[in-house]
């Protein structure tokens, strides 16, 4: 099991980079070039989410981006260290996962709410396999593809 982990402080400007990353290690681990342009939309939202949530909240450590190849799939985890945040959107958008509070309406939402519950719906329609959780410590949005390393090396 290879893994790369990406480190950045939560600038806008640093989601394309951590895109470009995303991309080239799936391309390696077998991620089908069809559905890489998928996994750059789906770590642009991430992480663009968690430089929203990083700055919005004062948080001044940096967004975490670890890309894991295994045997049979490709999983990328985008983390802030938010405390709880974005749990009420990620109820709200039906992403499955951790959840430590009741889903507010949608009504209830400002408008940063508004936009990471937008953010989580991109993601969700985007890739399969997602789990959002959210605790004490921050938020993650883990995301997964099919993988066939047999065919990158072809």
């Amino acid at each position: 099991m290879a893994t790369v982990e990406l480190l950045f402080s939560a600038q806008p400007e640093h989601v394309r980079t951590a895109r470009l990353v995303a991309a080239a290690v799936a391309r390696r681990a077998g991620v089908d070039e069809a559905v890489l342009d998928e996994v750059r939309l789906a770590v642009g939202e991430a992480c663009s989410r968690a430089v929203g949530l990083h700055r919005s909240n004062g948080v001044t450590t940096p967004v975490r981006v670890v890309l894991t190849e295994e045997e049979k799939s490709f999983s990328i985890e985008v983390g802030d260290e938010v405390p709880g945040a974005g749990v009420a959107a990620a109820d709200a958008a039906g992403v499955p996962g951790e959840r430590d509070a009741a889903p507010a309406p949608a009504e209830d939402f400002d408008d940063a709410g508004g936009e990471d519950e937008m953010g989580l719906a991109v993601i969700r329609g985007l890739v399969d396999d997602v789990e959002v959780s959210a605790g004490e410590d921050g938020g993650t949005i883990r995301m997964s593809w099919p993988a066939n390393p047999d065919a990158a090396l072809a």
